[in-house]
């Protein structure tokens, strides 16, 4: 009965010891895809917006994600619609998260690469969420965060202070740069407004919601006002405009979420989120090698000054862990 037991244990033990491998082996796997999509999907957007009108190609694809999350939601006897109380402060949000976020930031990447995109996003994003959190009274201000806000600023001039000295500073650049900011800064805030509602609302139920409605003030806006709108709903937009927004719709926002979920479930927040430091290289790597955008020395310094600000800020401390970002394309609390 010993030799039995213990070869019982020595088996259980194995069984769990293969369990753990496979596991973590599949945990890994995840976060190189989350990685590799969200860095590729800036280059799918600015392809997109090539031969398609900003709002019609972003305002289909988050109202499409937002109605099959409520949808599946539906489907498994869980709650889509919100109690009445909230109906306003949603509009408020989806508005300011997903409508004003899409179309300022996409006009933005008409004129910079794919790549500065990434960066200025992934950099900007947990710095914006937590200056908006310590408005909102959600955070506290510390050194080195102090210290993150400084050394972003110092990445910023980087990217455009050599050009502006000598005197080659391209003013479309320097727009479409600001851009992405403000996009950012609608998103990061609109993240900071939907804190309070997940008191009422589960988090997916409220991923829906914005994305559904965002998707369709956002598509009902640009019919009214936009260019080109009536005639991209056509959707002859030619097959790379296509690919691009099932790209961005599929792996970059329903997949990709998925898995960041899953990982930091088990994960734990922080690390996840280290894609932002990762996801930025892809794309600029890719717009290098496929597309032919152009890096100088200046942009690199900037770049890697601003991925560090970004380490700062989402480094943890022992009393508070900066929430990890969720990056452009999710469909929970995204910017692509």
């Amino acid at each position: 009965m010993g030799a039995d037991a213990l070869l019982l244990r020595f088996g259980r033990s194995t069984s769990a010891t293969q369990m753990n491998a496979s596991s973590t082996a599949s945990q890994r796997a995840m976060f190189v895809f989350i990685c590799f999509v969200w860095g590729t999907t800036w280059l799918a957007m600015k392809v997109g917006i090539s031969t398609v009108s900003p709002g019609i190609f972003a305002g289909l694809r988050w109202s499409l994600a937002g109605a099959m999350i409520l949808a599946y939601r539906k489907a498994r006897g869980q709650r889509v619609m919100p109690p009445p109380r909230l109906i306003p402060r949603l509009v408020l949000v989806s508005v300011v998260l997903i409508t004003l976020n899409q179309i300022i930031q996409l006009y933005g990447l008409k004129y910079i690469t794919a790549g500065l995109a990434a960066v200025i996003s992934s950099a900007l994003t947990p710095i914006a969420l937590l200056v908006f959190s310590v408005v909102a009274g959600q955070e506290r201000f510390s050194p080195r965060q102090s210290g993150a806000i400084g050394l972003g600023i110092v990445g910023v001039a980087m990217l455009f202070g050599p050009s502006a000295l000598a005197g080659t500073l391209d003013a479309w650049q320097v727009i479409g740069a600001a851009g992405v900011t403000i996009g950012v800064l609608c998103y990061t805030a609109g993240s900071v407004m939907t804190r309070p509602m997940m008191r009422t609302l589960e988090p997916v139920q409220l991923a829906g919601l914005t994305d559904l409605i965002g998707g369709l003030v956002l598509l009902v806006s640009a019919l009214a006002v936009e260019p080109g709108a009536w005639e991209s709903m056509r959707l002859h937009w030619g097959w790379p405009a296509f690919l691009g927004w099932l790209y961005l719709l599929v792996p970059g926002a329903l997949m990709s979420t998925t898995m960041y979920f899953l990982l930091v479930r088990d994960w734990g927040a922080s690390r996840p989120g280290t894609y932002a430091f990762i996801s930025p290289a892809i794309a600029v790597v890719i717009g290098c090698a496929l597309f032919d955008e152009k890096l100088d020395w200046g942009e690199a310094v900037g770049m890697t000054l601003m991925l560090g600000a970004a380490g700062l800020a989402l480094r943890p401390t022992r009393k508070r862990v900066v929430a990890a970002t969720v990056p452009a394309t999710a469909p929970v609390l995204s910017q692509g």
